[in-house]
């Protein structure tokens, strides 16, 4: 299968192109945030006042990095369960947020968010954190540095993997594997 390079940010077409099962590389500029910083963000939001970062067209990636050890500009950044996020996936779509990384599958509003706002969600290896941090070339938090780990960092990353899960037309690739495993019974 061929792999897709994938440049964020990312255009409606650029979401198009991809579908549930295709393999990605991504390169350039990711953003963080996991639950802390998605709950300061929707109260910004409720509140009408703007975020403290661009996200249209961006990547999230659900993520609490390690301290960097020396040498390094990162520690382990292995992706957290995405399902956490589900609450405030939607508004993240809709206000432009064109992909989410994580880990494990997500509820039937966000896929359907997905489809409505021409996004994607991808899943990163759970349990490779060091590994994926290889290829985190820059780290810089960006907003809300009093949550530690939770704060929202800029990555640069560099051929970054990931595979697509839920695409903008409503594929599911856990679905998918779930229904060619219970027909192979």
């Amino acid at each position: 299968m061929e792999i897709k390079r994938i440049n964020p940010p990312l255009s409606d077409e650029d979401v198009l192109k991809l579908r549930a099962g295709d393999k990605v590389l991504v390169s350039g500029v990711v953003y963080t945030a996991r639950d802390a910083a998605h709950q300061k963000l929707a109260e910004l939001l409720a509140r009408g006042e703007p975020w403290p970062v661009d996200l249209k067209g961006q990547i999230i990636y659900y993520v609490g990095p390690t301290p960097a050890p020396p040498g390094r500009v990162i520690g382990s950044a292995g992706p957290t369960t995405s399902g956490r996020m589900d609450a405030y996936t939607p508004a993240m779509l809709r206000c432009g947020v064109k992909a989410l990384m994580g880990k494990g599958s997500r509820n039937q509003s966000t896929r359907q968010a997905l489809k409505d706002y021409k996004g994607v969600y991808l899943a990163a290896t759970g349990g490779a954190g060091a590994l994926l941090s290889k290829a985190i070339k820059e780290a810089e938090v960006v907003a809300y540095p009093e949550l530690g780990t939770e704060a929202i960092y800029r990555l640069v990353v560099e051929d970054f993997p990931a595979i697509v899960i839920n695409d903008a037309y409503g594929g599911d690739l856990y679905e998918e594997g779930r229904k060619k495993y219970n027909l192979e019974q």
